[in-house]
């Protein structure tokens, strides 16, 4: 190869290196810019999280909410979902309350009693209504995030640090009819939890949200607005330890009495009452009756 086409081939080789690494550079700029933007389009990210959060199944929680009545309740220990689940110890309950842990599984929820009841130191509630699930709020990471999947409105505030951790923040507000069509655009819900958040978001006319994920892609914060015929509440949320908190379990067999045992079993301690003071006003009158007859004074003048 002579010089004149050595030269050309390698101004040639230059120019093409030249464009290629231009149009690298500018891919990479504006592709770069795309798959920020994309990766923190609120309605991908959300559906991302919540996908992952699903399948994590259980989480650490901190959860503080203030009540219409102002009073604030906390609880801290696991949340579960898919079936909702709960192990928290529950404080702040006002009235002198002391906190009180307790277990939910599904529609059982057990309490944790004070003082032992007939020797058993848990009572079981059954949430079920009428053979029908019981239909309720949660406040675990997968329902806040099932809340917002499909929420055009929901916006992306940019990157934070919360409570330490690197977050990407979002917020928005809601209508009833905004919650009413959670996930409908997006379809990551199964048919039967879609239709039970529905239903349990039915009474609630506005919601408004401030959701932090982690660089990981789990939820680390969810601070929330909810207002009803009652009045607003407010809840802050904080969640850790995705996938490796324990699985909910609840307590063991031989120490729970029924929440229908204790009222029959109250029903039965009234009755014995009724009928020991029913037998004392017998005695008496019989004694009257018998003072009467011996000429002296009755108990009863």
């Amino acid at each position: 190869m002579n010089s004149a086409v050595r030269t050309r081939a390698g101004v040639a080789m230059a120019g093409t290196a030249l464009l290629v690494g231009g149009l690298t550079a500018c891919g990479g700029a504006d592709g770069g810019k795309g798959a920020d933007a994309k990766a923190h389009n609120p309605v991908e990210a959300v559906k991302a999280s919540y996908l992952k959060t699903v399948a994590a199944r259980f989480a650490k929680a901190d959860v503080a909410t203030t009540g219409t009545d102002g009073r604030t309740v906390r609880e801290s220990g696991t949340k579960g979902w898919y079936p909702a689940a709960h192990d928290v110890m529950l404080k702040d309950r006002g009235e002198g309350k002391p906190d009180t842990r307790s277990i939910m599984m599904g529609d059982t929820i057990y309490s944790q009693l004070a003082k032992p009841l007939k020797g058993k130191a848990w009572m079981q509630m059954d949430l079920s209504q009428d053979g029908k699930p019981g239909v309720r709020l949660n406040q675990d990471p997968a329902e806040y995030l099932a809340i917002l999947l499909g929420q055009e409105k929901l916006a992306h505030v940019g990157a934070e640090k919360t409570d330490g951790v690197d977050a990407q923040h979002y917020k928005g507000s809601f209508t009833n009819a905004d919650l009413l069509m959670a996930d409908e655009s997006t379809r990551a819900m199964e048919e039967k939890n879609r239709q039970y958040l529905h239903e349990a978001v039915k009474h609630i006319t506005a919601f408004e949200v401030d959701l932090w994920i982690g660089a990981d892609g789990y939820p680390v914060r969810v601070d929330s607005s909810s207002t009803d015929g009652k009045g607003t509440s407010k809840t802050t949320a904080k969640f850790s330890d995705f996938g490796k908190a324990a699985a909910v379990q609840p307590p063991p067999a031989d120490q729970v009495v029924t929440f229908d045992a204790v009222m029959n079993g109250v029903d039965a301690d009234l009755e014995q009452v009724d009928k020991d003071l029913a037998q004392a006003d017998k005695d008496l009158e019989e004694a009257d009756k018998t003072l009467r007859d011996a000429g002296l004074p009755g108990l009863r003048q």
